[in-house]
């Protein structure tokens, strides 16, 4: 069982720590392939990994924590994994509910309704409801989400608006967009973590992700623990955020 504070693994003290983190849980079917088994099956050692992230981020003292699930682009899968990503990802919710109750995280949903099952909405909704009075670690799960399709959608909300003359043109600003975002109240990503070696963003929190420091890691993601999480953070206390700045140096 994993245990969010397990005496024998000790979260190290961190300079920094990141308040939000975006995390694209990549290189489970490479890892399942690996080891001759099915892609499903690499799907499914993915979800210890997903705790092990939870408890590293809650550990460290990290606010947000949004995990990318299931993207868009993940229906243009073969039908049989989708469908088993869709029951999986309803069952690990229900799985976990209770473990991540008691871990007073609060679980968050960010993405698009149409074409997703009702049973995974129904999840989605009863976790969000179960957890919102927790305090801790807020864990927003991106399910059949897109960072294009996040920002049309708000820009068409505001078009819809501006037409019925409920707003003006010329009041429209970035915080006007903001608040139409899936979640609009989650800070801006400070850093986005990927795991699989793959170096890109995958269209994931493109708005929110405009000046996050972005750190690849090698591990696949099954294979993905705390430690990881801890040594991802440490990265990013290391790094220099200017947010457009500059900072001249003296020359000797």
């Amino acid at each position: 069982m994993t245990l969010l504070n397990d005496p024998a693994r000790t979260a190290p003290v961190f300079e920094t720590v990141p308040e939000h983190i975006a995390m694209v849980m990549d290189g489970n079917g490479r890892w399942a392939n690996s080891r001759g088994l099915t892609r499903t099956e690499g799907h499914r050692a993915g979800e210890i990994a997903l705790l092990e992230a939870v408890a590293g981020a809650a550990n460290a003292g990290v606010k947000n924590l949004t995990a990318f699930a299931f993207s868009t682009e993940n229906w243009k899968r073969s039908p049989d994994e989708v469908k088993f990503l869709m029951g999986y990802n309803k069952d690990v919710l229900r799985r976990r509910r209770d473990l991540l109750m008691d871990w007073n995280v609060r679980i968050r949903w960010a993405g698009e309704r149409k074409r997703l099952w009702p049973s995974v909405v129904r999840e989605l909704r009863d976790a969000e409801a179960m957890t919102a009075r927790n305090t801790g670690l807020t864990l927003t799960m991106a399910v059949n989400y897109g960072g294009r399709q996040e920002l049309v959608s708000a820009v068409r909300s505001l078009a819809e608006d501006v037409a019925a003359g409920k707003v003006s043109p010329k009041s429209i600003n970035e915080k006007s967009l903001q608040k139409r975002l899936y979640v609009p109240e989650l800070p801006d990503v400070d850093m986005f973590l990927r795991s699989s070696g793959e170096r890109r963003i995958s269209n994931f929190m493109l708005w929110q992700s405009s000046y996050a420091e972005l750190i690849f890691q090698d591990v696949l993601w099954p294979d993905f623990t705390r430690e990881s999480m801890w040594e991802a953070i440490h990265e990013f206390g290391r790094r220099q955020r200017r947010f457009g700045a500059a900072e001249d140096a003296p020359l000797n």
